[in-house]
């Protein structure tokens, strides 16, 4: 047998035991999945190196509209009030019980709001697996999307008091154009009071 091919086959055994062994490992359930175990060290900063290259290299090619508009901040501060402030907090807004149960832990977007608007359209848009981050572009279109990115690039900056303001101006009712409630919406509303 050639060296190359003994080699080829080497790696195959070696390919098929580690397979076999995550096979077994993950029947077995030995790997806690509870919310309240965190991952190792080591796995979630794997999965976080995944997360952050996966949204990098699917964000990238997204068109950037003009985001400092008045009035994409207000239709965006009522979003936000709606759909992420038990997750995500907001100005006077320091946790919350839905939150404090989830892991990994929703950043803190009151504290440093979208610093990649196009990374942040891409996740309020498709959601990011096992992390409880929806992909609200199921139930909203693509101006509304970026009117929520909108705010939270100003968001870091704003007292309670603006946002508060802010959020009832831009509260949006039942028929708000591409925002579908129904019973979605009414999950989410009856999961923050």
């Amino acid at each position: 047998m050639k060296p190359f091919a003994r080699g080829i086959g080497l790696i195959a055994g070696v390919v098929a035991v580690i397979v076999l062994v995550a096979a077994i490992f993950i029947w077995s359930g030995a790997y806690n999945v509870a919310a309240d175990d965190p991952h190792t060290r080591l796995f979630s900063s794997l999965l976080e190196t995944a997360r952050d290259r996966s949204i990098e290299a699917r964000s990238a090619s997204i068109a950037l509209p003009k985001l400092d508009e008045p009035e994409m901040v207000a239709r965006g501060a009522g979003l936000y009030s709606e759909m992420c402030v038990s997750c995500h907090l907001a100005p006077g807004i320091d946790e919350s019980e839905l939150r404090a149960g989830l892991y990994p832990q929703p950043p803190k977007l009151v504290e440093y709001g979208a610093s990649d608007p196009k990374e942040a359209f891409w996740i309020v848009k498709h959601g990011i697996k096992m992390t409880a981050m929806p992909a609200w572009g199921v139930s909203h279109d693509d101006a509304a999307l970026w009117d929520l990115v909108s705010f939270l690039r100003a968001m870091p900056k704003m007292s309670s008091a603006q946002y508060e303001q802010l959020a009832r101006a831009g509260d949006h009712d039942e028929e708000a154009p591409g925002h579908m409630h129904g019973d979605m919406h009414g999950a989410t509303a009856a999961h923050q009071h």
